[in-house]
């Protein structure tokens, strides 16, 4: 029997009352509260990942890594099963909110991984962060997640960390490529009105005018388009040198499919986001994604290798996305905070104050991450990150990755070598 299956997975959120210890919890000194365990109760981790859907690749990667972490501690943590309890939070700002709900409404709950998309988060952390619960988020990019300016469209709040590297050095990366690396004058871009495309999209906009080039065309779609015909001949108006294209799947794949058919843009570079780093993304879009770039993680090492050895030999084959690594550091990172402040008491019992987690969580500090020394920012803009974003890179989109599985692409420019940070 595979040890992936040891883990207790519970996709639906079950609350179950527990008889706990009356001393410990009146031992409780923490000012947001304390998950109290009995001597018997497993360790609970919540995770808040999108399993359904369109861009259920993403929940399904970031879902790998978490078992992966949890399944390199033997399954346990202080002597006690690690028991994970996964809710859908569909991509959306409601499906973030829902999933939030029921996930802090669990009392036995010690912090959430999650969530994979920035509009998710967006629904989910005002829930989070009033009940003194921990998230750390394996794949937001949305620079208004840890912008505690609500003036300037931040939205962070207190409680809310992520492994995944802020869409603020992303976006500015992907306006150096373009100018740098493929000499572009010009550049359209385009989102869809979520906040992650839309945080990107300004970013690059914004880095590529300050550079010295034109921005000629800003514009958007809408999901769930499947017929991009009208944008794509308004933008072939400019004849822009890149278009910049943060979408997710099935969006990117209609636009790129379609943009070959449009008089103007046959010599149009386009430069995809992370949502497009997938291994469907260059079968579902067909020739067309021949030679289109896209931006997304780079982690490289033995222990990464590991990793994807024991990722064939439990759940089969690769990663379907770019961001298992940076859910399997954000594990490890909450179960440390954990571990850290859990006391044990005389009847066996276990008390977690939630604010000594929280604590313990922004303390971290150059952690040995398989995605590179983590360290958790406390100021604006930057409050709540945790990566450098330094694992990150340029990949190229070739017919080995359309017609022959092989994934990932090779990588065009690697943004830490090629800017030295």
């Amino acid at each position: 029997m595979s040890r992936r299956l040891v883990l207790t997975l519970i996709l639906c959120c079950l609350f179950v009352g527990l008889a706990l210890p009356a001393q410990a919890q009146e031992d409780c000194n923490d000012e947001f509260g304390c998950v109290v365990l009995g001597p018997d109760d497993p360790v609970s981790l919540g995770a808040m990942l999108v399993v359904s859907g369109a861009v259920s690749y993403l929940g399904e990667d970031s879902l790998g890594g978490i078992e992966l972490a949890i399944l390199n501690r033997d399954g346990e943590l202080l002597e006690r099963e690690i028991e994970l309890i996964v809710e859908d939070s569909l991509c959306t700002a409601e499906g973030g909110q829902t999933a939030a709900q029921r996930l802090s409404a669990n009392e036995t709950i010690v912090g959430v991984i999650g969530t994979n998309c920035s509009s998710a988060a967006q629904g989910a952390m005002p829930i989070i962060s009033s009940a003194g619960m921990v998230m750390i988020a394996p794949s937001n990019t949305s620079p208004s997640l840890t912008n505690e300016d609500i003036d300037a469209g931040g939205s962070h709040l207190p409680g809310y960390f992520r492994t995944s590297h802020n869409g603020l050095m992303e976006g500015m990366r992907n306006a150096e490529f373009a100018t740098r690396s493929l000499d572009a004058g010009t550049i359209a871009t385009i989102h869809d009105g979520d906040p992650y495309t839309e945080g990107l999209a300004r970013v690059v906009a914004d880095t590529f005018a300050d550079l010295g080039g034109s921005v000629v065309f800003e514009g958007a779609v809408n999901k769930g388009d499947t017929d991009m015909a009208s944008i794509l001949t308004e933008i072939a108006v400019h004849s822009p040198d890149v278009i910049y294209l943060p979408l997710f799947e099935p969006e990117a794949n209609f636009f790129i499919a379609q943009m070959s058919h449009i008089a103007g843009l046959e010599n149009t570079a386009v430069i995809g986001g992370g949502a497009s780093f997938v291994a469907g993304f260059p079968e579902n879009t067909g020739e067309s994604a021949i030679g289109v770039y896209i931006s997304g993680p780079l982690v490289s090492g033995g222990a990464y290798d590991e990793l994807l050895a024991t990722w064939d030999e439990e759940i089969g084959g690769t990663p379907p996305g770019g961001y298992h690594a940076h859910a399997y550091d954000a594990t490890n990172i909450l179960l440390n905070a954990v571990a850290a402040v859990a006391e044990e008491r005389d009847d066996g019992s276990l008390v977690i104050g939630r604010k000594a987690i929280r604590d313990a969580v922004e303390a971290t500090e150059d952690y040995p991450g398989l995605t590179g020394d983590l360290t958790c920012q406390e100021l604006s803009p930057f409050a709540g990150d945790c990566a450098t974003g330094a694992a990150l890179a340029m990949f190229v989109v070739t017919e080995a990755e359309v017609y022959e599985d092989n994934w990932p692409p090779p990588v065009a420019w690697n943004f830490a070598a090629e800017t030295g940070g």
